[in-house]
């Protein structure tokens, strides 16, 4: 689902995030929970700006 960005839309796809990233925002180590909160933003990100990965791959030399 493309289009607008709407709160809804970015509440879809937290939910739809990877479950250990969720968790991992309420871990008691710093650095468990910095690794989810970028696991969660790589996620809603690509999914909000997803990548052409034909026009952003290089061309064979041949």
């Amino acid at each position: 689902m493309g289009g607008i960005i709407t709160a809804e839309r970015i509440a879809e796809l937290i939910e739809d995030a990877p479950a250990w990233a969720l968790v991992g925002l309420t871990a008691p180590r710093e650095g468990l929970r910095a690794d989810a909160r970028l696991e969660l933003a790589q996620h809603v990100y690509s999914a909000l700006f997803p990548v052409n990965v034909e026009a952003a791959q290089m061309a064979l030399p041949w």
